[in-house]
C-alpha cells in the first residue's frame, strides 16, 4: 500500500493495529448486515436495555451475565481495537459490533448483543498530537487519529482520567479550564460524530468549558454518581449534571460502592459496601435534578479485569484514599454484576417509577443521544 492509498489517519494508528483490526473486523460488520438481522421479528420491539459503560473482562462468562441481566447493548470501555475486534469475532454468533442505532436495534431483533467502543481518556490523541513532532505538536496529526478511531468504531470519547493531560483537568482538579488543545479535540470529536463524555473522570471546569464549546450537541457523562449524596471525587455536582442535561445529554449512574460511600470524612474507616437503597437514591436524585429524560445506566463493572487495586494509599496519583481505597473494589449489594439488573428495576418500581420512565432510564435516553450524534 502506498502513502496515497492509505486511509485517512492511517499514520496515527500503528500498522499492526490497523491491519489486525481491519482484518478481524471485515467479518464482523458482515454479521450486522446478515439476513438473520434483517429478518428480525416484525412486531413492536421490546424495551432495549443499554449498559453505557463497562470495563469487565470480555469473555463468554460475561456474555452470559449480560443475557441474564437482559442487556441488549453494551458500551465497551476501550481495550484496544485489536482485542475488542477479536472478542467480537470469537463470539460473532452472540455479539455484533454496531456503529449506529439502527444496527443496535437490528442486533436486538436477531437476539444478539450489540457493542460499541468507549474510550475514557484522550491520552491516545495527546500522543498523536506530539508523535514525531515534539515539542511543536500538530493538530492535523491529532485530527487524523480521531478520524482513524472513528472509522474503527469509536463511539464515545472522554477527555481526562482523574488527573491532568494536555486537554484539561481530571476530577481531582475541578478549577482547571479546558485547554486550547482541548477545544480543538472537542471540535474534532463533534466533526467526526463521536459522543463527548465529560464529568466523572473529567474536572468540573474542563467539563463546563467543553459543554460551552459544544453548542447544539448533546454531551454525556457515561458513568458517575452525585456529589450531593456522597462527596466523592468521582461524583459530579448538581450544577454540572444540569449543564449536561441542558445539552440534551444523559448522566449514567455507576454501581461502584466506593463512589456511594467513600469520602473525606471516613477515610480511616473500613470500606463499606453500598446498599441497593443507596444506589436507588442516585436515580431518584437524578430524576429530581435533571429529569427522567437525562439519566441512564453506567454501572462501570470491572469483573475479571481490575477487581483489586493493589496500590499504596499514599502513592496513587489518580485515586486518593478519600476517593477509592486499596484492595478488592466492591459494587452495590444486590447489584454486584450486570446479571442483577432486575433487582434495580424492581427496586425502582417499588419507588414509583413507571414503565415509561424505566424505558427511558434503561436505554431510550442513551439511544436518543447516540442517534442524534452518530446519525441514523
Amino acid at each position: 500500500m502506498t502513502n496515497d492509498e492509505r486511509p485517512s489517519g492511517f499514520d496515527s494508528v500503528s500498522r499492526r493495529q490497523f491491519i489486525a483490526a481491519a482484518a478481524i473486523g471485515a467479518a464482523v460488520p458482515a454479521v450486522a448486515a446478515s439476513k438473520a438481522i434483517e429478518q428480525g421479528p416484525a412486531s413492536a420491539p421490546r424495551r432495549l436495555v443499554v449498559s453505557a459503560l463497562d470495563t469487565s473482562a470480555l469473555n463468554e462468562n460475561y456474555i452470559s451475565l449480560l443475557k441474564t441481566g437482559g442487556v441488549d447493548c453494551m458500551n465497551l470501555s476501550f481495550d484496544g481495537f485489536e482485542n475488542s475486534y477479536r472478542f467480537a469475532y470469537e463470539f460473532r454468533d452472540q455479539i455484533v459490533l454496531a456503529k449506529s442505532v439502527s444496527e443496535i436495534r437490528q442486533a436486538q431483533a436477531a437476539g444478539k448483543i450489540a457493542a460499541f467502543f468507549n474510550s475514557q481518556v484522550a491520552d491516545a490523541f495527546e500522543t498523536a498530537l506530539f508523535e514525531g513532532n515534539f515539542p511543536l505538536g500538530s493538530f492535523k496529526q491529532m485530527a487524523a487519529k480521531v478520524r482513524a478511531s472513528k472509522s474503527l468504531g469509536l463511539g464515545v470519547q472522554g477527555l481526562c482520567y482523574n488527573v491532568y493531560n494536555v486537554f484539561g483537568s481530571g476530577c481531582l482538579d475541578d478549577e482547571v479550564p479546558l485547554s486550547r488543545a482541548g477545544k480543538r479535540l472537542v471540535e474534532e470529536l463533534h466533526k467526526n460524530q463521536i459522543v463527548l463524555d465529560v464529568g466523572g473522570h473529567t474536572g468540573e471546569r474542563t467539563s463546563l468549558d467543553a459543554i460551552e464549546a459544544s453548542s447544539g450537541v448533546p454531551i454525556v457523562c457515561s458513568h458517575t454518581n452525585f456529589r450531593a449524596l456522597n462527596d466523592n471525587a468521582r461524583a459530579i455536582s448538581d450544577r454540572l449534571a444540569s449543564a449536561i442535561a441542558s445539552t440534551g445529554g444523559v448522566i449514567g449512574i455507576t454501581a461502584v460502592s466506593a463512589f456511594h460511600t467513600r469520602n473525606r470524612g471516613n477515610v480511616g474507616e473500613a470500606p463499606r459496601q453500598a446498599t441497593l437503597d443507596e444506589h436507588l437514591d442516585q436515580y431518584d436524585h437524578a430524576k429530581r435534578i435533571v429529569g427522567v429524560d437525562h439519566v441512564g445506566l453506567g454501572p462501570d463493572f470491572i469483573l475479571g479485569a481490575a477487581d483489586t487495586f493493589d496500590m499504596d494509599p499514599d502513592d496513587s496519583a489518580a485515586f486518593p484514599t478519600w476517593s477509592m481505597g486499596p484492595g478488592i473494589q466492591s459494587t452495590v449489594k444486590d447489584f454486584e454484576d450486570i446479571s442483577k439488573l432486575p433487582n434495580v428495576i424492581s427496586g425502582l418500581k417499588r419507588r414509583g417509577w413507571t414503565e415509561s420512565e424505566l424505558d427511558k432510564l434503561l436505554g431510550a435516553n442513551w439511544l436518543r443521544v447516540y442517534q442524534q450524534v452518530w446519525g441514523s
